[in-house]
């Protein structure tokens, strides 16, 4: 009546690496997935963008400004945004060249002036 204790060791050994080979392959197949939407998804927000030619300033923000100075504009890493002092002149050098840890170009050149008076209009 000596079982051999190391058979349900195998026979689980044996159900893992069948399980991590089925996932292996619904993983790829659905990472082809994902990359059909993430390309379709880029092509049209881009084609729409494009199309209408109009800057959007808080479009812009999300994109780039909003992990530092935060949803509500309130700082955090940057300066609150909210009821700046700094003059719109003063704002777009800023977003121009940069300052301390914020990078220069985020903004296009012919885009800087209505991001600074839109980012001095908020209150």
């Amino acid at each position: 009546m000596n079982r051999n204790p190391i058979i349900p060791f195998i026979l689980i050994m044996a159900m893992g690496i069948g399980l991590v080979f089925f996932m292996s392959l619904e993983g790829l197949n659905n990472a082809d997935e994902k990359a059909k939407e993430a390309e379709h998804g880029e092509k049209g927000g881009k084609e729409e963008q494009a199309s209408s030619g109009e800057f959007d300033p808080e479009q812009t923000y999300k994109d780039n400004c909003l992990s530092c100075h935060g949803g509500n504009y309130e700082g955090g890493m940057g300066p609150a945004l909210k009821g700046t002092d700094k003059s719109v002149d003063e704002i777009k050098e800023t977003i121009k060249n940069g300052k301390g840890a914020m990078p220069a170009g985020l903004v296009k050149e012919e885009n800087l002036d209505a991001m600074a008076e839109w980012v001095k209009s908020l209150k």
